[in-house]
């Protein structure tokens, strides 16, 4: 990756809020209303969400959001190639906290199958991600420290293929010793694409780690901040 300061056309919409739970109000409320918007100018809406520590709050305040649920696919920017009972798995943090309610009739879209092979269960993702009307209407990313985000890791051989914006693959295993278990996730095409790309994140560490990203850092977030076609929305809280 080469690094590069922010353009001023592709420089990130800062949403700042004093608490967690403010930000969570605010951010399920936007989500909400571009989900909405979606069904009504289309018919159906596609969200994917991340993983981690940070969403679980946001999942449980979107999660009551009054829309039309049954016309809402949910599917993850990445998973860990882990079944959903693990206490690692995504799509255990979004059964639990997003998928119940309202939003409990939502259709659900893995990324984890049980295959043989993390590169299997990627490529039978891949298949069915392909089925969805594109582009994602909302895709909300993490972001580690690192700066790593979806399974976009600093040390992941295929790194340069998986933020590559023209990524054939729509869903791409990952081997990365720091990301643990072996990843699923959505290539950069689909994620740079959405209508509404937001980047959660929370801590003074992280606010620091995208600053260093935006001042031209060497890190897989600042690949997609650079190539979104839309400016990314950054939600941060202490």
């Amino acid at each position: 990756m080469r690094a590069e300061p922010m353009h001023e056309a592709v420089l990130p919409k800062r949403c700042d809020y004093p608490t967690r739970e403010a930000l969570a109000t605010a951010l399920a409320e936007r989500i909400a209303g571009v989900l909405a918007a979606a069904i009504a100018e289309r018919g159906h809406a596609v969200l994917a969400v991340s993983g981690g520590t940070t969403p679980a709050l946001l999942f449980q305040h979107l999660s009551s959001a009054a829309i039309e649920w049954t016309k809402v696919t949910v599917t993850l920017v990445d998973e860990r190639f882990v079944p959903d009972d693990s206490p690692r798995s995504n799509a255990r943090l979004a059964k639990t906290n997003l998928l119940t309610g309202p939003a409990a009739s939502a259709r659900f879209l893995p990324l984890y199958a049980p295959a043989d092979t993390v590169e299997a269960a990627a490529a039978i993702a891949d298949a069915e991600v392909r089925k969805l009307p594109m582009p994602f209407d909302v895709v909300v990313l993490g972001m580690g420290t690192d700066g790593h985000t979806a399974s976009f890791f600093p040390d992941a051989p295929t790194l340069p293929s998986l933020i590559d914006p023209n990524a054939r693959q729509m869903v791409a295993p990952v081997h990365a010793e720091s990301g643990g278990e072996p990843r699923i996730t959505i290539t950069m095409p689909t994620i740079i694409g959405a209508r509404l790309l937001v980047l959660h994140i929370e801590g003074e560490a992280k606010r620091d780690v995208l600053a260093s990203a935006l001042a031209g850092a060497d890190m897989p977030i600042g690949a997609v901040l650079r190539q979104s076609a839309h400016p990314v929305e950054v939600y941060w809280a202490p």
